[in-house]
This record gives C-alpha cells, sequence and structure tokens, in this order.
C-alpha cells in the first residue's frame, strides 16, 4: 500500500483527521479539489468539547487567539429587544472553556493546515477523486489533478469527509436517508450593522419570518440568518437587497454592505452506515442537519477525532480491524440523536401555524424576565451548556449501562475534567487515572502488567470519579472501564485493543 489512509475533502472534518493522523505518527494523504482553504466564513460557532481536542493536539493557545467569546444571547420579536440572556462563564467547573465561542470556519480550516504544516505535510490541493476500488487489503484511489494528470493510490484505509454531496458516499452506493425542508435560508456576513445587541447571538422571531445573528471580528460585524421570501428575485444582488429591505422593515435591523452572501436549504440526513469495509465517513458526508445550537462543524471535528484515534490503535498498537467498527458504533448515534434534537428546534422556530407562533411571540415577554436571570445561573443553564458543548456525549461501551438499566456515570462518557486531569490527555496514550487513594502497589501491578501509565490526582468531589476506583481512559479522552484495584488488570487487559497482559502471555 501507498499509505494507510487516504482522507478526501479538506474541510474542517478533513483537515482535523490529517492532522491528527499525522501527530499520532499513522501515514496519510489528503487530497481535495479546491485550491486552497475556504475564504469564506461559513460555520462560526465552536463549542467547548472542540477546543478541548485542539487543545489535545496543542494549538488551542492560537485557537484563543483568534475566537471571540458570545457572552449573551438577546431574545426578541420584531423591533423589540429583550432582557439578555447572560452566560458569562456559564460552563465553569465542566471544563477549561466554560464560554461560548466564535471562530469562522475558515480560521478553524487554517489553523488546522498550518498544524498539518508543522507536521511535515500538507494537502494535495486541486486533487480530484475520480474512482475508488475496494481491493486485498484496502482500496484503489484514481485521482487526477488540473493538468489532468492520472493516477492510482493504494490504502488500507479511505475516509470520505468531502461534505453533503460526498463523491466517496455516492461512489461506494451508501444512502443518504432524511428530509429537506421546503424553506430557503439565506446567510449573510454583514459590515456596519445597526439595531442590534453587537456583541450578544441575537434571536428574533417574527410572526411568519426569523432573524438570528452571530457577533463577527470587527466592530458591527455579523452573521445574519434569515428566511428567503417566496417570489424574492434569483438574482443575487437583487434578492441581498430584497432581503436587507424586508429585515429592516420586520425588525428595524439593516447593514451597509456584505462580504458574504449564501442561499440554501436546510436537510436532515444520516448516512444509512458510516463504515463500508475500508471506506468510513465523517462530517457532513456522514450527517447533515439544520444550524440550530452550532452543532454541524463541532460534530465533524469530532467524528475526526475519534476515527484518528480507531485508525492508530490498529495501525499502531497491531489491534484488530474490527476496532473500527466502534466508529459507526459510536458515532452514528451522535448524528440520530442531533438530528433528532435540531430538528424539533427548527421546526418550532419557523413553523407558521398558530401555537408556536403564539408561543413565540408572547413567550419571551412573559417568561423572558425569570428565564434570563435564573436559568444561567442554575443546574438547568449548567446542564444545558454541557449539551450545547457537546462534554455530554455517550458512547455505548461494554459497561456502560449497568444490570438494572441505568447508565453508569462515567463509562462511555468524556473524562470528567477535574481542573488538572486532562493535561495527561495530551500524551495521546492509554492511561489509567486515580483519584484520592494512592495505592503504590497496584499503580506498580498496573503499569508493569499493562504497559499503560497510572496517573494518580487528588480527590474530585462533585464528580462521579470516586476514590479508590480505577479507571481506563482512551487517548481520545473517553472512559473505558471502571475497576477496583483487585481486578484492575483483568477487565482493563480486556478492554485494551492490542493488549497482552503478562498473565495472558503466561
Amino acid at each position: 500500500m501507498d499509505t494507510d489512509v487516504v482522507v478526501v475533502g479538506a474541510g474542517p472534518t478533513g483537515l482535523m483527521l490529517a492532522a491528527w493522523l499525522a501527530r499520532l505518527d499513522v501515514d496519510a494523504v489528503i487530497v481535495d479539489s479546491k485550491h486552497e482553504p475556504t475564504r469564506e466564513s461559513r460555520a462560526v460557532g465552536l463549542q467547548a468539547r472542540s477546543i478541548e481536542i485542539y487543545d489535545q493536539l496543542g494549538v488551542a493557545d492560537r485557537v484563543m487567539a483568534e475566537a471571540r467569546t458570545a457572552p449573551a444571547a438577546r431574545p426578541g420579536y420584531g423591533h423589540s429587544m429583550l432582557h439578555p440572556v447572560e452566560f458569562g462563564s456559564i460552563g465553569l467547573g465542566q471544563t477549561a472553556f466554560p464560554q461560548l465561542y466564535i471562530l469562522e470556519q475558515s480560521r478553524n480550516e487554517r489553523i488546522l493546515v498550518d498544524a498539518l504544516n508543522a507536521s511535515g505535510r500538507d494537502v494535495e490541493w486541486g486533487t480530484t477523486v475520480t474512482g475508488i476500488d475496494v481491493i486485498d487489503g484496502g482500496v484503489a484511489v484514481r485521482v487526477s489533478d488540473d493538468a489532468g494528470a492520472e493516477r492510482t493510490i493504494t490504502a488500507r484505509y479511505l475516509v470520505g469527509a468531502d461534505g453533503a454531496s460526498s463523491a466517496v458516499r455516492e461512489a461506494r452506493g451508501i444512502a443518504f436517508e432524511g428530509t429537506t425542508n421546503d424553506e430557503i435560508f439565506c446567510v449573510i456576513d454583514a459590515i456596519g450593522v445597526r439595531g442590534l445587541d453587537n456583541d450578544a447571538i441575537n434571536i428574533r422571531p417574527a410572526d411568519r419570518d426569523l432573524l438570528l445573528t452571530f457577533p463577527m471580528e470587527g466592530e458591527r460585524h455579523a452573521r445574519v440568518i434569515t428566511l428567503v421570501s417566496e417570489g424574492d428575485d434569483d438574482d443575487p444582488d437583487a434578492l441581498e437587497a430584497a432581503i436587507r429591505d424586508r429585515i429592516s422593515a420586520a425588525f428595524g435591523v439593516s447593514w451597509d454592505s456584505h462580504t458574504w452572501f449564501a442561499t440554501y436549504r436546510v436537510h436532515h440526513r444520516v448516512a444509512e452506515r458510516f463504515r463500508d469495509g475500508p471506506v468510513f465517513l465523517a462530517g457532513d458526508a456522514a450527517h447533515v442537519h439544520s444550524p440550530v445550537g452550532a452543532q454541524g462543524m463541532n460534530t465533524g471535528l469530532q467524528d475526526a477525532h475519534n476515527l484518528a484515534f480507531a485508525f492508530a490503535d490498529v495501525v499502531k498498537r497491531g489491534a484488530d480491524d474490527s476496532i473500527l467498527d466502534r466508529y459507526e458504533s459510536e458515532r452514528m448515534p451522535v448524528a440520530h440523536h442531533l438530528i433528532d434534537t435540531t430538528d424539533q428546534l427548527f421546526s418550532f422556530v419557523t413553523s407558521r401555524d398558530l401555537g408556536p407562533r403564539l408561543i413565540r411571540r408572547i413567550g419571551p415577554r412573559v417568561l423572558g424576565p425569570a428565564v434570563t436571570r435564573v436559568v444561567p445561573h442554575t443546574w438547568v443553564g449548567n446542564r444545558g451548556f454541557g449539551y450545547l458543548a457537546q462534554l455530554r456525549v455517550r458512547y455505548r461501551m461494554p459497561g456502560s449501562e449497568r444490570a438494572d438499566g441505568t447508565r453508569d456515570p462515567v463509562i462511555g462518557r468524556r473524562l470528567p475534567w477535574t481542573g488538572r486531569n486532562f493535561a495527561a490527555l495530551r500524551s495521546l496514550t492509554w492511561q489509567v487515572h486515580e483519584y484520592g487513594s494512592v495505592n503504590p502497589g497496584v499503580v506498580r501491578e498496573i503499569e508493569r502488567s499493562l504497559g499503560c501509565d497510572v496517573h494518580v490526582f487528588s480527590a474530585a468531589p462533585g464528580t462521579p470519579l470516586v476514590a479508590g476506583e480505577f479507571y481506563l481512559v482512551r487517548p481520545d479522552g473517553y472512559v473505558a472501564a471502571r475497576a477496583h484495584a483487585s481486578d484492575a488488570v483483568q477487565i482493563f487487559g480486556q478492554a485494551l485493543p492490542g493488549a497482552r497482559t503478562l498473565e495472558a502471555e503466561a
């Protein structure tokens, strides 16, 4: 084989995957028919879990230097702005990145391209996939460059991260099941905006309209999302002018100019499978949904993170190829859950039925003052941040569901953050954690038998991490198993991919 992995598509998902494969020393090639990273801002929201992944990759300082926070949401109706929902550090205690962040897709891509370049690798720009064949031991990917020169790349695995219209997905005949909304939306990166809270996320429904805005870098610069009315002109300049006039009349919001304008329909679709033999799908090639909650780009980044470490377990640790099945079993339920939740929210905010329209009109005025002042500082707000920031994503693993039907609070979850323990994840290795009860003899036995480092931390009150128990943590930060000292070697040895304990060798 020419390489271990071919990645098709150099958007956020493909670039994150390529950067991680380089960091994990897994040989890979990434190709894209474009000639450079995206120039348009496109997606704008960056969630805390994605920044944790950037931190593990070693580029969080740059991410945080370029990102801006969204300190509040400003609900309203029509021309009226209501009391702001102040976020502050709403996720304090859950993560080192407890706020809501704005960082355009184009900036994410450039950060990832630079990380890839720093590892000595680059994207093969201007390279188009023309054919895919599954062969013994992997895939043969036929590509051509701008000059028409063709060649074939052989690899153990292929990942389609080439967007909603994925050529890889189409070539493999994988269905993309779901629905497309009738409404047409537009996105405008507007300059010189007036009539908004320029530092906040503005959410303003009207009787039969919707305005959603996000603050962007620069004074009075905002991402504007709204509906396109039936009968509007198809010419982009005329359409943007008509939308500007309508928004001014309906919401009292105007702007001087724009740097980007595009229209789109909202899709809710999930591929019927994320793995097809040696071929995988990730990001928008695997799932697309509404922009509600700024989940799309972040979900793709986390697909890439999950898949990169699965590849490393097989390619570098010698684990069986079946380990890669966990990617679909873990990430597909996440995609379906997002489709369900964002579809429901999207349907509510766009519905023209009388009930939702009345709730959108009356709800913010009646409940707004109490909700905006109290909820962000309560258990509800704290838990809501966990979901929004994708810190509460749960994978189904052996032991994650108990015999009584309840779910284990740790297994299958992202490792609870204690303020110090995430630094250990930068080793990019399987590891064992223990909190609050040092047992040197057990520590030495685990390290000797399993070849895993054991990290001992002080007790972690307020988290589900129990003193005296040991936790097997995957390199991607998810807890794979827990055990008492007496059976830690046996249980962890069964969970470690490619692991051979000294007892098994004997």
